[in-house]
């Protein structure tokens, strides 16, 4: 089989969907699907390092609005389309003028049950983009089964769907700390501090204001304990940065930003408690990834991150500063038993999600699409 698939919308510093569709990159030509990458004209070389197996194609202009127009009106018709079996869009947006059958990945539906979540140009582009694919899409993957219901329920009469959970790199991301002490040397971070720590892009629906409000709570009561906050800035943060600034142990908060694959093993490892409380994802990448690595997790209720945790995490209801305090403060007290008990029951949880799995369900959405 052959296919397109574009990775024009994937940044520089890779997390998310991104590292969703760096993985598929690099295991679909290894499974025998000869793969061309759509990529930016100017990334090129970036994806040959990232999938070496695959062909690559720079065709997309650089610029946001620029990589819409080409990819609805120009991107279909091109040289990889024409030469494929099918096209994969693997982030809600397809071509419009194409001649092969496409695929489209629906990470979440937030921008219909949770508009207030984005920037408003976003909700209004990606509603009608949604619209559009889950009509016109030979086969549509989603990453969750949450979300697969949520398509039934707003979307009826969509194509059909295949269910694709997540996976993560179980030889990167596991329980043993043997290195993480030159690590944390080495990026000149004391090892000793119990802290408490959250990655993700900084932006409303990721509930740092409610971890916020907790953590004032929990550093009243602890006096060494810190909060720890990795990932890249995105939109809407003027509120969390006034609320950091203004926050009475503002100066037991580190923020790490971005943070490499390298790193952010040992970062899940050595804290008191992983807390990701977000108002709602796609899937929840940090959740599975801390588990991996036997991290005690406190996540939302009522959630995709619920979803796959299932009993190898801590639910909090979403929204709940107190709740989600006493949680903190109960995990950072169990023994070292219980922590122990906990840290397997998620390891084991987060070994039912791998990138071969996905990669899997991803042929055969592949193989519905072309049949």
């Amino acid at each position: 089989m052959k296919v397109a698939l574009d990775v024009s919308a994937v940044p520089h510093q890779v997390a998310g969907a991104g590292r969703y569709v760096v993985e598929l990159s690099r295991r679909l030509p290894e499974r025998g699907v000869t793969t061309t990458l759509v990529t930016r004209r100017d990334d090129v070389d970036r994806w040959a390092t990232l999938s070496p197996n695959a062909a690559r194609a720079g065709l997309v202009p650089s610029t946001r609005v620029a990589r819409l127009i080409s990819e609805a009106w120009l991107l279909g018709r091109s040289r990889p389309a024409r030469e494929s079996d099918l096209w994969h869009a693997p982030h809600y947006t397809m071509p419009r003028r194409r001649v092969s059958p496409c695929v489209v990945t629906i990470h979440d539906l937030t921008f219909f049950t949770n508009p207030e979540w984005h920037e408003r140009s976003k909700v209004v582009f990606f509603r009608r983009a949604i619209q559009y694919s889950a009509k016109h899409a030979r086969v549509l993957v989603s990453v969750s089964s949450y979300t697969a219901r949520l398509l039934d329920e707003i979307l009826p009469g969509h194509a059909p769907v295949v269910v694709a959970p997540l996976g993560v790199e179980l030889d990167k991301f596991q329980p043993d700390p043997s290195g993480d002490a030159a690590l944390f040397q080495s990026r000149g971070l004391p090892q000793n501090v119990p802290y408490i720590f959250f990655v993700g892009t900084v932006e409303p629906r990721k509930g740092l204001d409610v971890l916020l409000e907790a953590f004032a709570e929990l550093a009243s009561e602890i006096d060494a304990v810190e909060l720890w906050l990795a990932g890249q800035t995105g939109w809407g943060i003027g509120p969390i940065e006034e609320q950091i600034a203004a926050h009475p142990y503002s100066a037991r908060i580190r923020r790490l930003g971005f943070v490499d694959d390298e790193f952010l093993p040992a970062l899940y490892r050595e804290a008191r408690v992983v807390a990701y409380p977000s108002r709602g994802e796609g899937f929840g990448l940090p959740v599975l990834e801390a588990m991996a690595c036997g991290a005690l997790v406190v996540t939302s209720a009522d959630t995709v991150m619920a979803e796959v945790a299932g009993d190898g995490a801590q639910l909090v209801a979403v929204g709940d500063a107190t709740g989600l305090a006493d949680c903190l403060r109960a995990v950072m007290a169990a023994t070292v038993d219980d922590r122990s008990a906990w840290s397997s029951r998620a390891r084991a949880r987060a070994e039912n999600f791998t990138w071969d799995s996905c990669v899997d369900q991803h042929l055969v959405a592949y193989e519905q699409a072309v049949n």
